[in-house]
């Protein structure tokens, strides 16, 4: 989370992002909690099993969490790449280094492709 940084329209770069979103998963009050303290704002759906009440539903922005399969589509493309996967590397600069290369191999095949 440190090393995040987001373009803003001045051209100045902001080090952290606003909004953290979540699968269902990720609906506890502990999560919650340690999102608040750092002053994000959770995009997280509540469990059904869970009541109504601070941090539930009425902070839930729909529109906000459907933009978060663009990244769950990202990461299983990328988990096509079997040396990703298993993660192979075990330092993290090499494992960054084929993450790149996982990536611009798939652009490369999204950008040459017919069927696209």
């Amino acid at each position: 989370m440190e090393s995040i940084r987001i373009p803003t329209s001045t051209g100045r770069r902001r080090g952290r992002p606003g909004r953290l979103a979540g699968d269902k998963g990720y609906s506890y009050g502990h999560t919650r909690h340690w999102l608040h303290r750092r002053k994000f704002e959770p995009v997280i759906p509540q469990r059904s099993d869970q009541q109504g009440g601070r941090g539930g539903c009425r902070l839930f922005d729909p529109e906000l969490y459907r933009r978060r399969n663009a990244i769950e589509r990202c990461v299983g493309w990328l988990k096509e790449c079997r040396r990703v996967a298993t993660r192979y590397e075990k330092l993290a600069l090499s494992y960054l280094a084929i993450l790149k290369v996982a990536i611009i191999h798939r652009y490369l095949r999204v950008l040459y492709s017919n069927a696209t």
